[in-house]
């Protein structure tokens, strides 16, 4: 039978991490591990990681990892046999998306032996996922210095917050730029995290468009009636997140046919684990939509799970999941992002003592 513990930990950023929903300076996980008490030396780990402001299950995931630390005690390892079982197992499961992505993560961990190969994919055996660098907010020179970091480390394609500041401050920013660079160079996109108000955002995509920008990502609040028709006259094609959060898969369906937007942007720890990415990706393919994948803030133990579920596809565009770096106290591991992809040097550098040595739940 399998023993699960529970071990927490905050995450600490290395600066004040602020978007248009406020500034974070920390953020908590929970992992995971997960063994066969008949080989005790086979450890998976699985991240839950929600988000605040976004995961709808923050306050309860204390007690839903208990329960499904509990679930999975009941569980036969012999039935974790392929990943397509370890789906089956979880397949009807009403856990919250970030608690179904830790099981996710550490069943097919420890199916792959426990050396964190969760995905038999390109990332795992040694290929580079291209990635775009995140821009945070805050003042324009601080701006404008990540931008320059970012360019200066190979990274062709940027990724602004917009939606927090003074909007004639955040147009010079873009300006600034698209004087130096041009369109075909660097790539631009933008995520207000639902910050336009919906008699604003003609006007302010149209004055954003002027900068060559690539695609925002949810211009106004989840549930917005005025999102259908910004999809269809936006001059900025129109990604959307936030929209997708707690959809069941005839609710994506209708969302995706009523709205038209031309790209999703998938967070596994918000969009239903993997199994509820690899859903809303078979309907945006069959509607010849655009996707990427993007961290939600996870540890570099999520991160390196979400990289090889990515790379099982042919990735035309950058993914978001250069966030490896943010925290001061990430879990020690062989990602790196550089260059503008994020590679794995190999699989000797984790150290996942940090975790192990945490206190448990049931400590």
């Amino acid at each position: 039978m399998f023993k699960a513990s529970i071990h927490e930990r905050d995450l600490k950023f290395s600066f004040d991490a602020r978007t248009s929903r406020g500034a974070m300076k920390s953020k908590r996980s929970w992992y995971l591990s997960l063994i066969d008490q008949k080989q005790p030396d086979r450890v998976g780990y699985g991240e839950c990681g929600p988000l605040p402001g976004l995961s709808p299950e923050l306050e309860q995931v204390p007690a839903e990892m208990e329960e499904a630390a509990r679930w999975v005690e009941q569980q036969d390892p012999a039935d974790v046999s392929t990943a397509e079982a370890v789906m089956r197992l979880l397949a009807g499961s009403t856990w919250s998306s970030s608690v179904r992505l830790a099981l996710e993560m550490a069943l097919l961990d420890w199916l792959n032996g426990g050396q964190r190969l969760v995905f038999h994919s390109p990332f795992a055996t040694g290929d580079p996922v291209p990635i775009n660098g995140l821009i945070w907010m805050g003042g324009v020179d601080f701006m404008l210095q990540q931008v320059e970091i970012k360019i200066r480390d190979g990274f062709t394609c940027v990724k602004l917050k917009v939606g927090g500041n003074d909007f004639e401050k955040e147009c010079d920013v873009l300006q600034y730029i698209r004087r130096k660079y041009y369109k075909q160079d660097i790539i631009i996109r933008l995520d207000a995290n639902g910050a336009f108000k919906p008699e604003d955002a003609p006007y302010k995509l149209k004055e954003l468009s002027r900068y060559g920008i690539h695609s925002i990502e949810q211009p106004l609040k989840k549930g917005s009636p005025a999102l259908a028709e910004l999809c269809a006259q936006s001059p900025i094609p129109i990604a959307l997140d936030e929209e997708l959060i707690g959809v069941s898969r005839e609710q994506k369906v209708s969302l995706l046919d009523q709205l038209k937007p031309t790209y999703l942007v998938l967070k596994p720890s918000l969009h239903g684990g993997f199994a509820g990415c690899r859903e809303w990706i078979a309907l945006a393919e069959q509607r010849g939509m655009g996707w990427w994948i993007t961290s939600a803030l996870e540890s570099n133990v999520g991160l390196n799970a979400i990289a090889q579920f990515a790379s099982q596809y042919p990735l035309a565009l950058p993914q978001g999941l250069g966030t490896g770096a943010i925290y001061e106290n990430n879990i020690p591991s062989p990602l790196l992002a550089e260059k503008g992809y994020l590679t794995k040097r190999g699989w000797d550098e984790w150290d996942l003592s940090v975790i192990a040595n945490a206190p448990t739940a049931d400590s």
